[in-house]
């Protein structure tokens, strides 16, 4: 079997994973990206990108996806906040998002392949000469060797649980939801429901072809006897009464089945694990050296109160290739660190007070109430939502918007 030689080996095709490879190969390293997700198949995913994405990286308007300008959100008991946003996001579809970077890294020189490398193909190589180390890949039709070997095959990183170590449940989220259809006769809002009772939230996302339903909590509490019936609730509510002022619950077992007949075989279902790290794993996981290197979720390098990814997948990618591209790929941990590492670290801490109590009742509810009352607040709410206000300042701007004006 002919082994193909190349510079850096990227497992995983999804946003990380594609972005290095363009930078990567624009670079003029020699790049091989793996692929190994059945064609078509998204990942499960909600799919939006932040403004602060879309300004980072404009072109990725390119891809076919949903402007929104507009997002209703609701408190645990029902109370809604509409708000026009000043920034609008973007909403894409996994298929179309993921193939559209793909399609760029090709199109910049990496040799794109479509094969699913297991933990059990990737061999360490090491000659005994300086410079002459590397990694060997192999699948059932082909090998590959490089002198990097790159992680961006997702939260179930096989590559990450061999070189970094697994993550336990508790610094994991469950997502779980359908693709539904988008019709003519429903007003297709964009919508975030805090869950009574539950760490997380529910969404519905509109793409131009159909809509995103999901929930997403903590891996650890996760129970899809109770939480599915709540999602079904909240999707019924969503296509005949809206939502309403009334909390989300479980629905009776009749009603459960009345609302799926409707929709009878025109859903999919899907379910994906998100990165949840506790802020001591953040300080001390190792995420590169100059031999490899984990980038996206593969590093944990989500939102861990909101689960949002794609910015970080994005962001991590374009710090990789400026560090290999200076010739010290190993300056890519002390990057990511010093760019967004702080906010990754804030949002851990904060967490479990943004989904508990806050003044008698929940943290969320309160935050939608004083939203509605105050401008200040629902503007900070709204540079949360564009990625435009960052964890780590975020108890001054509230300060500066809410407490300071009635000081004078």
């Amino acid at each position: 079997m002919t082994t193909r030689q190349f510079d850096v080996l990227i497992v995983g095709a999804g946003p990380a994973g594609s972005f290095a490879a363009e930078r990567l190969a624009r670079g003029g390293a020699r790049v091989a990206l793996f692929d190994g997700r059945p064609e078509g198949e998204p990942k499960a995913c909600g799919g939006g990108v932040t403004a602060k994405a879309l300004k980072a990286w404009p072109h990725l308007l390119n891809a076919v996806g949903r402007t929104v300008d507009e997002l209703e959100m609701y408190s645990p008991s029902g109370k809604l906040l509409h708000m026009n946003l000043d920034e609008p996001f973007a909403i894409y579809s996994r298929v179309v998002f993921d193939s559209y970077l793909r399609d760029r890294a090709r199109d910049a020189g990496a040799e794109v392949v479509f094969e699913k490398i297991t933990a059990r193909g990737i061999t360490k190589v090491d000659t005994g000469d300086i410079g002459r180390g590397g990694w060997k890949l192999r699948s059932g039709s082909g090998e590959w060797s490089g002198k990097m070997l790159v992680g961006a095959d997702g939260a179930n990183s096989a590559i990450a649980k061999k070189l970094a170590g697994p993550l336990p449940p508790a610094e994991m989220e469950v997502a779980f939801g359908y693709r539904a259809p988008l019709r003519a006769c429903v007003e297709a809002s964009t919508v975030v429901a805090f869950l009574p009772g539950w760490d997380g939230y529910a969404w519905a996302f509109p793409r131009p072809d159909h809509i995103s339903f999901g929930i997403a909590t903590s891996q650890i509490t996760f129970d899809h006897e109770e939480l599915e019936p709540l999602l079904w609730e909240f999707m019924i509510r969503y296509y005949e009464d809206r939502l309403g002022s009334a909390p989300l619950n479980k629905i009776s077992g009749a009603d459960l089945e009345r609302g799926k007949a409707k929709f009878g075989g025109s859903i999919e279902q899907y379910a994906a694990r998100i990165p949840k790290l506790r802020e001591g794993t953040l300080a001390s996981r190792r995420t590169g050296t100059p031999e490899w290197a984990l980038l996206g979720d593969a590093a944990g390098f989500a939102d861990a109160v909101t689960g949002e990814g794609i910015y970080y997948a994005l962001r991590s990618a374009e710090l990789f290739a400026a560090a290999y591209a200076d010739g010290c790929p190993e300056s890519y941990e002390s990057r990511w660190r010093k760019d967004f590492g702080r906010d990754l670290a804030r949002a851990s801490k904060i967490r479990k007070r943004f989904y508990g109590d806050f003044m008698g009742d929940r943290f969320t509810e309160r935050m939608i109430h004083l939203s509605i009352l105050h401008g200040g607040i629902q503007q900070t709410l709204m540079d949360l939502v564009a990625g435009d206000l960052g964890y780590v300042n975020l108890k001054r701007t509230l300060l500066k918007r809410f407490v300071l004006p009635f000081a004078y």
